[in-house]
């Protein structure tokens, strides 16, 4: 049995797949290393997993997660999952790598991430051939749901906000300033906490200031990254993730604005990494 994992920061899809079918479904908590040690990750699993599946029939599991940038990130997830699955081969790749083979399968082109964090890369149709270095969510993670979360907020402190946003801002968070910026600075993944208020822009996504704040990320991103691969104007840019999926009219316009051309945009990318998978066997 096969078992394939899309993991972002905050949640992760999995599907088991026997003779060539998806056999069951299912999703966790997402598992970033940047914020949860292997410990963490084994009793995660252990709670949410093991009653789900005979962990000791899979054969193989594939792994893709944010965070997952290098051998030490990696390894963090990769020995939690061998703990479970023990009879597996364990497979962790960078969810980067997920989101090319989704969008593209086996052709080239640029895939992007927008959603609790944001990345990128140009993909020649089986590897990674550059990335723009994604410096995350305290210098970068332009464009995604932790930065224009944090543009609410800074909104909502330096009182740029509209009237009518600002009164419905108070009551979907009506904890008071204080408690809020306690709030900020005590969770222990700031990220996700920060994208959480991506939710309240995508309620209010065709108000101007809102729509002000999405376009002027969305520009941030396009220029800091995707204008920077080669050829960027004779290849699809492709976006995976909830961010790109909610305000894809304006992402639309942006890049439009650029001369890029936009292709597929997909909430979850899960199905169609199942189908990289059942292609390449």
């Amino acid at each position: 049995m096969l078992v394939i994992v899309d993991s972002g920061s905050t949640k992760a899809d999995w599907h088991l797949i026997d003779q060539g079918e998806v056999k069951s479904n299912f999703s966790t908590v997402g598992f970033n290393p940047f914020f949860w040690t292997t410990g963490q990750i084994f009793a995660e699993l252990n709670e949410q997993v093991l009653h789900r599946m005979q962990t000791a029939k899979v054969s193989k599991i594939v792994f893709y997660g944010a965070g997952c940038s290098d051998v030490h990130r990696c390894m963090i997830v990769e020995k939690a999952l061998q703990q479970v699955f023990p009879n597996a081969k364990v497979e962790v790749e960078h969810d980067l790598l997920a989101s090319a083979r989704a969008c593209c399968l086996n052709t080239a082109g640029i895939a992007c991430i927008l959603g609790t964090g944001s990345n990128s890369c140009s993909y020649d149709g089986k590897v990674i051939t550059d990335n723009i270095t994604n410096l995350g969510h305290m210098v970068g993670d332009e464009g995604s749901g932790s930065y224009i979360g944090k543009m609410l907020i800074r909104g909502y402190f330096y009182r740029e906000m509209p009237e009518d946003i600002k009164i419905a801002f108070e009551a979907a968070y009506p904890m008071g300033k204080q408690a809020l910026l306690t709030e900020i600075y005590s969770v222990e993944a700031p990220n996700v906490y920060l994208a959480s208020y991506s939710k309240f822009m995508s309620n209010h996504k065709h108000h101007p200031y809102i729509k002000g704040l999405v376009k002027e990320a969305f520009s941030e991103f396009t220029k800091r990254h995707i204008l920077k691969y080669d050829n960027n104007q004779n290849i699809t840019v492709h976006f995976v993730g909830s961010v790109a999926y909610h305000f894809s009219d304006i992402l639309a316009q942006v890049l439009g604005k650029e001369g890029l051309t936009l292709g597929k945009i997909i909430k979850k990318p899960i199905d169609r990494l199942v189908q990289y998978h059942l292609e390449m066997n």
